[in-house]
């Protein structure tokens, strides 16, 4: 378990992230975060799940429809 302490960050608040929990995530300055609620607290992640399963659901839309999606794009 890792301790963060919330700080100023210009008019708001933020947390540090230090560099080994950064590479951990495989992430760097400017990316983006997901901060999601789960029943025993908070989760950072990089991934966003529900993004995914949409994404994952149109893919299969786009391919059972294929014939009508051609036919709108006319």
């Amino acid at each position: 378990m890792r301790t963060l302490r919330v700080t100023t960050v210009g008019n708001s608040a933020g947390v540090i992230l230090p560099k080994d929990i950064l590479e951990r995530l495989r992430v760097s300055k400017g990316d983006v975060l997901y901060l999601v609620e789960e029943p025993d607290g908070y989760k950072i992640t990089p991934y966003n799940k529900e993004f995914v399963e949409q994404m994952d659901l149109a893919e299969n839309i786009m391919r059972e429809d294929k014939d009508v999606l051609k036919v709108l794009a006319k």
